[in-house]
């Protein structure tokens, strides 16, 4: 069996879809390329915006046009969503889709793929990227009122740290960066007697040859443990956190339901950890033109932004999302004004990328090569892109290299030689 295999939205879904890889492998099936070579295809599918669903729905019927016999089965968080929706909305409705599968639910996948039962935990061993995924639980217990994914999701469930271990033992040996990922990583172990640092030390203790990567972790949900281990241990956990802000106002921030948090804690955690890292990569996500979001608001938004030491920022204009409490508040801003202040961030985040980026040249740098010899693009533990300069590095390849600015490049020149 020939299968198309399409994944859309977040970290944790490309794990997913790495399972399901794994899983049809396994079975002697082969992944292709395009749906036209396909007898099957899997949509792995994304509900963060209602624009992540609209754009399933046209590679869906992309690929029935140009395979009118394919056998579609679609997957993940908007397919979660599916029985709550109306005929002729639902994705059941649309062309040559057979099965409709909430989350990543293994077993019943299996069954639609008429493949061998299989338990719910798959551990992967090879994947696609150079970066392999881990995913270490699923689901949220927070109410975000402009997110889906709670529903589509789930509550809180942490995998066993045993097997966590065993499945980044078998990554370890094929890449040499494990990206820890996860609906919401901060509250790992929540549920059966954890915690995310104690998981982290107990897999830079026993997978100590490959780099750690922390994905999205709220701010104020790293532990001292986990401190401990960014500071100390930056060759086995990069040196970089992607922790999402979404508002520097406290008043919009109560309307979002992020209620554990305010706009000082979050800066305060940001600050301890940054006093003690002399590298530190940070990312945040922010939302621009939140429902009821003031002048005022934005302004406290910018200001923090504009203090803390980010080095790069995901920008969001606010979009409505059918079926989330957001869409129901009042006060929905104009688009013209939501895009306004969502350049607003993007150019002060600009600003602040290319400083940090200039700050760097000279320093030295833990480096990955992600491209091939063409593409030639690597990462550093703090999370810049940078180009090697020996061309005969190979793809993930780990280096230690200095950095050079070179016409609003970096490069990446290997000192290991």
């Amino acid at each position: 069996m020939n299968v198309y295999l399409r994944t859309f939205g977040c970290r944790a879904n490309h794990y997913d879809s790495e399972v399901v890889r794994a899983m049809l492998e396994t079975s002697g099936h082969a992944i292709v390329a395009s749906p036209a070579e396909a007898d099957v295809a899997v949509f792995n599918s994304c509900a963060v915006t209602s624009d992540a669903e609209a754009e399933l729905r046209k590679v869906v019927r992309h690929a029935a046009r140009e395979q009118p016999a394919l056998r579609s089965i679609v997957m993940g968080c908007a397919a979660a969503l599916d029985e709550d929706r109306q005929e002729p909305l639902r994705i059941r409705s649309l062309p040559t889709v057979q099965h409709v599968i909430g989350g990543a639910d293994l077993p019943a996948l299996a069954q639609a793929l008429e493949l061998a039962p299989v338990a719910q935990s798959v551990r992967t061993r090879a994947q696609t990227g150079v970066r392999a995924l881990l995913r270490i639980q699923d689901g949220c217990d927070e109410h975000c009122t402009f997110c889906a994914t709670t529903i589509a999701r789930g509550a809180n469930r942490s995998r066993p740290a045993d097997d966590l271990v065993r499945e980044a033992l078998l990554l370890s040996e094929r890449h040499a960066e494990i990206v820890i990922t996860g609906i919401h990583i901060g509250t790992y172990g929540v549920d059966i007697g954890s915690s995310l640092g104690a998981l982290m030390a107990r897999l830079v203790r026993d997978v100590p040859s490959v780099r750690l990567r922390l994905s999205s972790l709220e701010a104020t949900e790293i532990d001292d443990t986990l401190a401990e281990l960014l500071v100390g241990a930056p060759r086995q956990i990069a040196p970089h956190i992607h922790a999402p802000l979404q508002s520097g106002s406290d008043r919009v921030l109560r309307r979002m339901g992020r209620h554990w948090y305010s706009a000082a804690s979050y800066a305060r955690a940001i600050e301890r950890l940054a006093a003690r890292m002399p590298v530190f990569g940070l990312g945040a996500d922010v939302i621009a033109g939140f429902p009821g979001e003031t002048e005022e608001d934005h302004a406290s938004t910018v200001e923090l932004v504009d203090r803390l030491p980010f080095t790069y920022l995901h920008v969001f204009p606010y979009s409505r999302r059918p079926g989330t409490p957001a869409d129901r508040l009042r006060d929905h801003l104009s688009p013209i004004l939501v895009s306004k202040r969502a350049a607003d961030l993007r150019e002060l985040a600009a600003g602040k990328a290319a400083a940090y980026r200039a700050s760097r040249s000279g320093g030295l740098a833990d480096v990955i090569a992600i491209g091939g010899r063409r593409e030639r693009d690597a990462i550093t533990g703090d999370y810049l892109t940078v180009m090697p300069t020996d061309p005969t590095v190979a793809r993930g390849a780990r280096f230690t290299a200095r950095l050079a600015l070179e016409d609003d490049r970096l490069l990446a020149v290997s000192v290991d030689q």
